[in-house]
């Protein structure tokens, strides 16, 4: 199934479901309230939007919006939603900007590779709506910069930026600048071989989160990375799981527990843990993909659903 089909099938579900109302007065989410529960391996359960709020949501009457833009982090403001998941690379010319790939071409009007072009070839071209597939009409969004995006989250949502390139200094230092380093969540991909990294530069200025990258096809080692990124003298705020065997997952559970950690999946298209489905199974029957993770000790979700995990957890 596409991409594109997955938001038919939100809108089919979503009109399924029994009258609740998600418009409904949502409790305004602050930086502060989400670290706070960040900060606490047992709190509720945390929702990060992949790529900004792009799906529509018509429990709230919005439309669809850009990835990875302004509009599509207002929506997320506007549902409750925790964390909105971002891309940073780099211009020719040497900003920062909000982008997925390395090309402008599936996103834009335009094209050509992001580090190819100025920052104000880029600002030329106009954003396609939702993801940009096939057929997606233009908005009137541009590809906003890392400061823009910063500014305008303001303390209302935390940003976890997804850097895409070798410029992590570069990137904590525009965050800094922007008095923004406890607005934000960084990661890089740990291994069994990797040093602890929240206490070394740069990630020792900003909450940070490893991604675990194992070497073992049954994720034998997923649990060991978990403790050996807990040593030191700074401390990860969780752990993202990659793709892994379900077998693995209460070790690796077991470890960030006893690390006092988050622990992040993605049930982005059709899962990344074996067995537990994704986003498009979690569209028809919510508590046996998003639920069941949940009672697994998964503690922050991300989806490009994040209208329907908001209703599910809600009900």
């Amino acid at each position: 199934m596409t991409r594109s089909h997955l938001g038919a099938l939100a809108l089919l579900t979503l009109a399924a479901l029994p009258a609740v109302s998600t418009a409904a007065p949502v409790q305004p989410r602050t930086v502060r309230e989400i670290h706070a529960a960040l900060a606490d391996p047992n709190g509720r359960l945390l929702i990060a939007a992949h790529r900004g709020c792009h799906n529509p949501a018509p429990g709230h009457d919005l439309p669809s919006a850009p990835e990875n833009s302004l509009k599509g982090l207002d929506h997320c403001v506007a549902m409750g939603i925790d964390i909105m998941e971002t891309d940073v690379r780099r211009t020719r010319d040497g900003y920062l900007v909000m982008i997925h790939d390395a090309t402008v071409d599936r996103t834009t009007n335009g094209t050509g590779a992001v580090d190819h072009l100025t920052l104000a070839e880029i600002k030329a071209f106009l954003l396609r709506d939702d993801e940009g597939q096939k057929g997606a009409g233009l908005t009137d969004q541009q590809v906003p910069t890392l400061d823009e995006i910063l500014a305008h989250a303001g303390t209302r949502i935390v940003l976890n930026l997804d850097i895409k390139d070798a410029i992590y200094a570069e990137v904590i230092e525009a965050v800094a600048r922007a008095g923004a380093t406890d607005r934000v969540i960084v990661k890089t991909t740990a291994g069994v071989g990797s040093a602890p990294l929240a206490a070394m530069a740069p990630y020792d200025r900003v909450p940070f989160m490893p991604i675990l990258s194992s070497g073992d096809a049954a994720g034998a080692d997923l649990a060991g990375i978990v403790t050996r990124q807990a040593f030191g003298r700074g401390h990860a705020i969780g752990v993202e799981l990659p793709r892994m065997p379900s077998a693995a997952l209460p070790g690796v559970v077991a470890a960030a527990r006893a690390a006092h950690e988050r622990v992040w999946v993605n049930t982005l298209w059709e899962g990344f843990i074996d067995g537990y489905g994704g986003d498009v199974d979690a569209l028809r029957d919510p508590d046996a993909v998003w639920g069941r993770l949940q009672r697994a000790g998964i503690s922050i979700i991300q989806t490009d659903e994040p209208e329907a995990l908001r209703r599910y957890l809600r009900r």
